[in-house]
């Protein structure tokens, strides 16, 4: 039998996001009443975190943490899953606050968590989709996903995507080994688990792009990202490499 699933915490790391921080935990709570919500804010100056203490405030099941300084989006989740998995959360989901990810929606990935160990909102199968996207930004999401996919050879067709849910064990089996704290963060996650054999599924999503705010993507981060899985891929196949070297020269019994 399967651990239960009936404890939701939904991680959402929050920089400047004063103005979309408190509709997406509106969103939230009318798609999943049952969720708990942890706002893990970087020391916004615009106010964000004081807007957390108070959502928190006034909703029992909104909580706020604050950090001293803008360490990374991966950084962020990390402090927030081991909040989770020390309060004894069933399921832990990755969320953005600008609303490119759709809270509606998280029941999909809920649903799809009942057979797997983590599940993505995937842009990039059947159904998915990106709203309000530049044709030049798409195709590079695009890109960087086939490309990391070809390097480390992860099944997996929205490797980068941020909306993800996992169960309480599979976190724990891989937290300690997660070292990238940016956007990379994603592909770390993704590959880890499933290098530990656990079972990854994609549900497909809308992605809309941000009405209010100011993206923190940027053309460097991407390509430092990119940098960073090729350096990953090389290693993974000069070892698939030297694996098949040794096979080949070792004497058969």
């Amino acid at each position: 039998m399967r651990p239960p699933l009936d404890k939701v915490l939904v991680v959402i790391p929050t920089y400047n996001e004063k103005d979309n921080i408190k509709i997406a935990c509106s969103r939230l709570r009318a798609a999943v009443a049952g969720a708990h919500i942890l706002i893990v804010d970087d020391n916004s100056p615009d106010g964000t975190g004081d807007l957390a203490d108070q959502l928190a405030a006034d909703d029992p099941q909104i909580h706020a943490m604050h950090r001293t300084a803008k360490n990374g989006l991966g950084a962020a989740y990390l402090a927030g899953f081991r909040w989770g998995l020390k309060q004894g959360y069933d399921v832990l989901v990755e969320m953005d606050a600008d609303g490119s990810h759709q809270p509606e929606q998280l029941p999909d990935l809920l649903a799809a968590l009942a057979t797997a160990d983590m599940v993505k909102g995937s842009r990039y199968v059947p159904g998915g989709r990106v709203v309000n996207w530049p044709k030049s930004r798409e195709l590079l999401s695009r890109g960087g996903s086939l490309w990391t996919r070809l390097m480390i050879g992860i099944p997996v067709r929205d490797i980068t995507g941020g909306f993800n849910a996992f169960r309480a064990a599979t976190l724990r089996a891989v937290i300690d080994e997660i070292t990238s704290a940016g956007y990379n963060f994603q592909v770390d996650l993704t590959w880890h688990v499933i290098s530990k054999g656990l079972t990854v599924a994609e549900v497909p999503i809308t992605f809309t792009e941000r009405e209010r705010g100011q993206s923190k993507m940027s053309g460097g981060i991407v390509v430092e990202a990119l940098l960073k899985t090729t350096l990953w891929g090389l290693r993974y196949r000069l070892g698939q490499l030297g694996s098949a070297l040794r096979r080949l020269v070792s004497p058969r019994a």
